[in-house]
């Protein structure tokens, strides 16, 4: 039986981000900045997606893992030009 995935990376400038994946199929990526979210995607089971962008939290229509990616993606890239 799998363990599921999760791994942190961490850079210089404070930064750093948080994947898991674990077996029954949740999920949560996340940006952080010296400690502080900026960005964060996760689910509860299979149904119910979220994301959360700074203080502002909303539900995710998850399409599939490459739009989750992207959407990620692009929500940090946001995120860390902002802050």
């Amino acid at each position: 039986m799998s363990s599921g995935y999760f791994e942190t990376v961490r850079l210089a400038d404070g930064v750093s981000v948080e994947a898991r994946v674990a077996p029954d199929r949740t999920y949560r990526l996340a940006l952080n900045r010296r400690g502080r979210l900026l960005v964060e995607f996760w689910n509860e089971g299979v149904v119910v997606h979220h994301h959360r962008r700074g203080d502002r939290l909303a539900a995710y229509e998850f399409r599939s893992i490459e739009q989750l990616r992207y959407d990620f993606e692009r929500d940090a890239e946001d995120a860390l030009a902002r802050d």
